[in-house]
């Protein structure tokens, strides 16, 4: 099999998240997210996120997106995205088949800037326009760039004095807390975050996310509609608990931290490495576990026999390579040598 550098979701579960998983599935406990470990997990998630959060846990990404956004916006009204998001690019049109219309956005590395939302904030009250409810932010982006706290806290501010809610689609949230070297609460609760879509299955679990609402005047209607809605959209977990043991486990004895601290180290690895190699140009900054390189064309082909990776772009042969938990440091050496070996015979 070849070596593994396509996505983090190719990499499989951590051994300590297997381990949660056949202790939780001895012995028989309440289903649908009255188990003890859900309600472990819940305590988790507050510890982590402020006492105020309410958890709701979905079976995968898309999921957890639609379910925020169809919790935070009308059919009628719209949500203002990066135009390379996930939501705009991956997701199926699952956001506008079952919450409000997208608004992609230009962006700077993956980013919506302050200014550009402000410039598309427009048309207000008019009948005919689909009206702006929701910014959703990706935390890290697709190109694995990372929003600073002072950049979410502004768009925050900005978003809550014109009546806009904040979504982060936090995947990969853990990789740039490492980046930001900060707490879960201190990137988003404090900065004023209403709801975030937080990632496992890109972290080491098997499946599952979690939709948590960190708002605590939004708590109240949580409570009332999110159990409906997500019934609603097919994502009520009977046996949660194969879900929830999951991110109790991975909230213990820092392994969060564990698992992002070394895929982010050997996404650096990779880049340092990279960085020597004059045929290759970094088009991103390295912030999390991705990293995005123009590699020449003619050695694309032999360098995929070896190792997988995607082609992001087909006219300029930028190239994704990204590392996971479970990436070896012999096996980012080993990428970068067959890489210097191919661009030297060229």
């Amino acid at each position: 099999m070849k070596k593994g550098f396509g996505s983090d979701n190719h990499s499989g579960t951590h051994p300590e998240l297997l381990k949660a998983i056949v202790t939780c599935n001895g012995g028989h406990e309440p289903s649908y997210g009255t188990d003890q470990y859900s309600l472990l997990a819940a305590k988790d998630f507050k510890n982590h996120f402020g006492p105020q959060t309410e958890s709701y846990f979905v079976f995968n990404g898309t999921a957890a997106n639609v379910l925020a956004l169809r919790f935070l916006c009308d059919r009628h009204e719209s949500v203002f995205c990066s135009s390379i998001s996930h939501v705009n690019l991956d997701e199926g049109g699952a956001p506008e088949l079952l919450a409000g219309k997208l608004i992609p956005l230009p962006h700077s590395e993956g980013k919506i800037s302050l200014q550009t939302l402000q410039e598309h904030f427009v048309r207000r009250g008019d009948q005919h326009y689909s009206q702006s409810r929701v910014v959703t932010l990706t935390q890290p982006t697709e190109l694995g760039t990372c929003y600073s706290r002072d950049e979410i806290k502004s768009i925050c501010d900005w978003a809550h004095s014109n009546g806009l809610f904040v979504h982060i689609d936090g995947a990969r949230l853990t990789n740039a807390l490492v980046h930001l070297d900060c707490t879960f609460k201190e990137m988003t609760t404090d900065c004023g975050v209403d709801v975030v879509s937080f990632g496992g299955t890109k972290n080491g679990l098997m499946m599952g996310e979690a939709v948590l609402v960190l708002n605590p005047s939004l708590s109240s209607s949580a409570k009332q509609k999110m159990k409906y809605l997500r019934k609603q959209i097919t994502q009520l977990p009977s046996k949660t608990r194969f879900i929830s043991a999951q991110f109790h486990r991975y909230f213990s004895d820092g392994l969060y931290l564990q698992i992002a601290k070394h895929s982010c180290r050997m996404a650096q690895l990779l880049q340092e490495g990279l960085a020597q190699n004059t045929a290759v140009q970094i088009t991103a900054a390295v912030q999390s576990n991705a990293v995005f390189a123009v590699l020449p064309k003619e050695i694309v082909k032999p360098l995929k026999e070896k190792f997988f990776f995607y082609v992001w772009d087909e006219k300029t042969f930028e190239c994704r390579i990204m590392t996971s938990w479970d990436t070896t440091e012999a096996e980012v050496q080993e990428f970068i040598h067959e890489l210097q070996l191919l661009t030297a015979k060229k």
